[in-house]
């Protein structure tokens, strides 16, 4: 366990506080556990501020409860906002007419995007689209999520800056932020007046940070960071180091900072994968830009390290390959057969060669898995904050990963 003392989510309210973008006025509608540390670190933010906070921890409730109680702002994981992306796709893509709109409306509203990423506001024809943009799709999703939306925190994991954009285009703002347990949760984040997409933002008020020379790790300090993991002297000695009269937590996080002082999270340190011949693959940068791509895809997971190439595990949203199979007149199949199905398969294979081709060879998924269900906390693949435990499926698949590189298993 982490050992926070008192004054660390002290620390974090008060920082929350002096970025200035929260007020009494807003209202916070808040699912993460409060066992979490981000949403911890939300609910004593909203003590300090004052700033009412509506609290239901149910994930199949949070469509109902945005629309329910029209929040100015909410937190959420990466999972969220692709499970959402996928379900305004899959609906905007449900006839022609529709399909139409919805592509007008995105391609205009990416245009619009990059323009307020750089501060400028449409003006002219693009104007005029955009308009048209909103009361054909955009004013919907907005309405969908209660209407009062200011803007999402996204934490926890890595955001897709493809998501991040697609939701920008529809005039909804995620500001992805980055911390740690040890750090208590909130570290960096992105502001509504100062954000880029792809980042994790800059640091927050109170919290110094510098990457380490050998290998960029993420190293902080602050009145955040944790007293040490209980009863762990051993770990401690490896994670807090004292430089000086400092400690500085080892974050186990590749970073990279831009000359404009936004950090950008390359993967975790542990989960880099290096292949047999000696190159090193990010593997959340992979399943992310695959995740992106393909709306009938839920989760995924690269896998390879010591290998002589990579290979991958992927699971099916199951709502989305439901509208699949109605409009590939495949509905009669159940979902753990469509799964399996060859159809499917090649749908899949499309996407996962469509990444191949942006990615350098030694990074080529050469073979990949569908699994018959998706992941889940009861099943032990995710967290309670909806992230993949990485050594769990590893182990629970092992079989499947093995067959890879025997070539004991027939291709999927």
């Amino acid at each position: 366990g982490v050992v926070l003392e008192h004054r660390c989510w002290v620390f974090e309210a008060e920082a929350m506080d002096k970025l200035g973008f929260l007020s009494p006025s807003d209202k916070q509608f808040l699912w993460l556990p409060l066992s979490h540390s981000f949403g911890k670190v939300l609910e004593m933010a909203s003590i300090r501020i004052g700033y009412p906070t509506a609290i239901d921890g149910r994930i199949d409730r949070i469509a109902t409860n945005l629309e329910e109680l029209q929040p100015t702002f909410v937190a959420a994981v990466p999972r969220i906002f692709e499970k959402l992306y996928n379900k305004i796709v899959t609906k905007g893509s449900r006839n022609k007419l529709s399909y139409r709109a919805f592509r007008f409306s995105q391609n205009v509203g990416q245009k619009v995007s990059a323009q307020k990423q750089q501060k400028l506001e449409p003006q002219g024809l693009l104007r005029l689209q955009n308009g048209i943009a909103d009361l054909l799709v955009f004013r919907n999703i907005r309405a969908a999520l209660g209407g009062r939306l200011r803007f999402f925190i996204s934490g926890s994991a890595p955001l897709s800056a493809d998501i991040a954009s697609f939701f920008h285009a529809a005039g909804v703002l995620i500001l992805e932020g980055y911390g740690l347990t040890e750090s208590s949760a909130a570290s960096f984040v992105n502001r509504p007046d100062d954000y880029r997409f792809g980042t994790v933002g800059k640091r927050l008020p109170g919290v110094d940070f510098k990457l380490a020379e050998a290998d960029n790790e993420i190293l902080l300090k602050g009145k955040g960071i944790m007293r040490g993991y209980y009863k762990l002297p051993e770990v401690n000695e490896e994670t807090l180091s004292t430089i000086g009269e400092d400690v500085w937590l080892h974050t186990g996080d590749i970073g990279q900072v831009d000359q404009d002082g936004f950090l950008k999270i390359v993967d975790r340190k542990k989960d880099l994968i290096k292949t047999s011949g000696g190159k090193y693959v990010a593997p959340q940068k992979l399943e992310g830009k695959l995740k992106s791509m393909c709306i009938y895809i839920s989760e995924v997971l690269v896998h390879g390290n010591t290998r002589n190439f990579c290979s991958m595990l992927i699971t099916i949203d199951e709502e989305s390959i439901t509208k699949w199979a109605e409009d590939a007149k495949l509905d009669n199949l159940s979902y753990k057969e469509l799964t399996q199905h060859e159809a499917v398969k090649q749908v899949i294979q499309g996407y996962v060669d469509a990444l191949n081709e942006s990615l350098a060879s030694y990074e080529t998924i050469k073979k990949f898995a569908i699994l018959e269900e998706e992941f889940t906390q009861e099943g032990g693949e995710l967290t309670p904050s909806l992230k993949v435990k990485r050594k769990a499926v590893e182990q629970k698949y092992k079989h499947i990963l093995d067959g890879f590189y025997q070539g004991a298993l027939k291709e999927m």
